[in-house]
């Protein structure tokens, strides 16, 4: 069985570490949201139990949102990465700020991949 790197070549041809290379692909995507109308209300929000890469709202609805970066497709879409275990984890995740923040709009849970060459691909799940 093959293992992916853990350092590989990002935008500007430089070694980066994959936590580098994740943080920037968030603020990719952060920057697309806004773009979009979207209001950023955090960014890597975490309990001791969950997290959250990017939470937003946009016209009374909040949106929860995922983010995998892939450098190619070697290893398989970041989408693809979204495993029905992570998607548990964002349910709890979302519920959890939903109910601390008393959220009583519409909520969405959506899967960012932002590949290497920054283009994005945006669903929801």
């Amino acid at each position: 069985m093959r293992t992916a790197p853990s350092i590989f070549q990002a935008y500007c041809g430089v070694c980066v570490s994959t936590t580098s290379a994740g943080r920037e692909a968030e603020s990719t995507v952060t920057r697309f949201l806004e773009s979009n109308g979207h209001r950023i209300e955090a960014q890597n929000w975490r309990t001791r139990w969950c997290e959250i890469d990017i939470v937003s709202i946009k016209h009374k609805c909040v949106y929860f949102t995922e983010v995998k970066y892939r450098s190619s497709s070697d290893w398989g879409s970041g989408l693809e990465y979204i495993t029905p275990n992570k998607l548990k984890q964002m349910k709890f995740a979302a519920e959890f700020w939903l109910a601390e923040h008393n959220w009583k709009g519409e909520a969405v849970l959506l899967g960012a991949e932002v590949d290497g060459d920054g283009v994005i691909a945006l669903v929801e799940i």
